[in-house]
């Protein structure tokens, strides 16, 4: 069982991760091209981020599991989001 105070600590890498990345998106948006390494690194956390989250998950209960649920599809959105630009701009 994952303890409450686990997944908050994780929850809280996970919002700065969705921040970083948020924050790479709109550089990238507002410029014609962007930092490829620092976008990479953003990608790479939030994969990570949401590879962490269900493994998780697994040991969590119902209301933990119902939190990071949430924050995995908020991962992915900006995710998807993300990649859709990266490809855009290719």
């Amino acid at each position: 069982m994952a303890t409450r105070q686990s997944v908050d600590e994780y929850l809280q890498r996970c919002t700065e991760a969705l921040e970083y990345a948020q924050d790479q998106y709109q550089t990238g948006s507002q410029q014609e091209h962007y930092n490829e390494t620092e976008y990479t690194k953003a990608l790479q956390q939030l994969e990570n981020a949401v590879n962490d989250i269900n493994h998780l998950s697994l040991s969590s209960n119902d209301q933990q599991q119902d939190q990071l649920y949430r924050m995995r599809l908020q991962l992915q959105q900006i995710q998807n989001k993300m990649i859709l630009k990266g490809d855009a701009e290719r």
